[in-house]
């Protein structure tokens, strides 16, 4: 039994989603929207999708099951709440909403619904991050009492021709999105490997100086001139967790935009662009080949030569040895991924989450583990730095 998607934005981004959903064995017709109506025809011509819809309220009044949201990163949270009213399960991209109120409206949606909302989190699947997981459930940390998730993408490395493309004329307005309200990149890879939740934060945001109209307060639209922001959050379990979202950085982002670090009482684990490390009261063990992805290697690579033969061109379309491909539709395994591997889980993950009517891993209430907070951090830089409260929305209901 297969069940209808439409996908909401035709723009960059979703076009590497529409081809996987499309693929995906439990993912029946899949149809496009988008405000600019040639985009969303463009995108179901060169992938042979089902079809188009010419507005989203037409695709919300169609029998279609499900919607995939793939619009600017501010909108989500009212388009979610009103594709949950209409009966629709619900994909969003990142993040769930920018604010306190709008988090709040999804989880009372989905509650009384009952229906499917997933947030599609990157970072969850990031090969650091299920490593770190799984050596979390190994009980190799010990208590982990502290934790570090960087999101460092420059501006000049990419997010001015994207904020470009999907902004108009008025692109500037946009692309001084403040860096605390995109959080989930680095928190849920802290939170996705080591669960809990954050409790409070002081947050310190940096002024911009760059001069080019980008975050300039008289310009943004969200009256922002913070380019960069570090924040210090105390988390339900005593320990810390230290999130870094920087715009203006001299680091490769195009090599590694999201890194993590992890410091338990029996081990820790770091990360930087190239290189992991395992560490413990004994020594290190160099981890880097574990959770390097493999989408730029051949079938032969020795690091591939215990890979299952059946696997292996799974791990050369972009996984890491610490995936589990087996885990996925075959038509999905050899599929080009991204974001480190996370693409073909992210699918996955909730085409059977809907399909079987349980809860995705990064469900409304673990997604607003991961946004809400950015959200307060963001309120405590704007007052320098205050220490504030973060308000929690409980454990996803066990089904």
């Amino acid at each position: 039994m297969t069940f209808s998607l439409g996908i909401v934005g035709a723009g960059q981004f979703s076009g590497q989603f529409a081809k996987l959903f499309a693929a995906h064995p439990l993912v029946g017709d899949v149809f496009v929207t988008d405000v600019v109506t040639e985009r969303a025809s463009g995108l179901a011509a060169r992938q042979g999708l089902t079809g188009t819809f010419p507005s989203f309220d037409a695709l919300l009044q169609s029998d279609v099951d499900a919607v995939a949201i793939f619009t600017q990163r501010w909108t989500h949270g009212p388009l979610v709440v009103r594709a949950l009213r209409a009966g629709k399960h619900v994909y969003s991209a990142v993040p769930m909403a920018v604010s306190e109120e709008e988090i709040r409206a999804i989880v009372d949606a989905v509650s009384e619904t009952g229906l499917i909302y997933m947030m599609g989190e990157t970072s969850f699947y990031n090969p650091a991050t299920v490593y770190a997981r799984d050596r979390r459930r190994e009980g190799a940390f010990g208590r982990i009492f502290y934790a570090e998730g960087d999101y460092v993408h420059d501006m000049d490395l990419g997010f001015y021709a994207a904020y470009q493309y999907s902004g108009g004329e008025e692109w500037k307005s946009t692309a001084s999105y403040p860096p605390m309200l995109y959080p989930t990149h680095s928190v849920g890879g802290v939170l996705g490997a080591i669960g809990g939740h954050a409790v409070s934060v002081s947050c310190i945001g940096v002024r911009d100086d760059r001069g080019d109209g980008v975050f300039d307060r008289e310009v943004s639209m969200f009256d922002n001139d913070f380019s960069n922001a570090t924040a210090l959050f105390e988390l339900d379990g005593g320990g810390a967790m230290r999130i870094n979202e920087f715009r203006r950085v001299g680091y490769p982002s195009h090599l590694r935009e999201s890194r993590f670090r992890y410091f338990g009482t029996e081990g820790s684990f770091e990360q930087l662009v190239a290189t992991a490390v395992w560490q413990d009261k004994e020594g290190y063990t160099d981890v880097s080949d574990l959770i390097r992805t493999r989408a730029t290697v051949d079938a032969d690579d020795p690091s591939l030569a215990d890979v299952d033969p059946a696997l292996r061109d799974a791990f050369v379309s972009g996984l890491s040895l610490v995936h589990d491909p087996s885990r996925l539709p075959e038509s999905l395994r050899a599929m080009p991924s991204g974001h480190e591997g996370s693409h073909q889980f992210l699918v996955d993950d909730f085409a059977v989450a809907v399909a079987t009517g349980t809860l995705p891993p990064v469900n409304a209430w673990e997604a607003a583990r991961y946004t809400m907070p950015g959200i307060i951090a963001h309120r405590s830089a704007l007052q320098g730095g205050v220490r504030l409260a973060i308000p929690d929305l409980g454990d996803a209901p066990r089904s």
